[in-house]
């Protein structure tokens, strides 16, 4: 009984800025204006991304942005909506 307490307390969860958990399909928007490596294109602050997927690191998370697949963005710069 006291290992399952254990397990549970190593893992890591996935926050927002504001240290709201996030979880897969959940709804972000960014709080600051991104520019994305190896392209001309920035995300602008306030875009609205959903259906955010989970990472390995709790720090980055996948999604799409614009019709670009496969974004990494850092948790440290979005805010769960809603």
């Amino acid at each position: 009984m006291n290992q399952d307490k254990l397990e549970t307390e190593d893992i890591d969860e996935v926050v927002d800025s504001q240290g709201i958990p996030l979880s897969s399909g959940d709804t972000v928007q960014v709080i600051k204006d991104l520019p994305v490596k190896g392209t001309k294109i920035t995300i602008r602050k306030g875009t609205v991304i959903k259906n955010i997927r989970l990472t390995d690191d709790t720090e980055i998370i996948e999604c799409r942005v614009d019709d670009m697949k496969g974004i990494m963005l850092r948790t440290e710069f979005l805010r769960k909506k809603g």
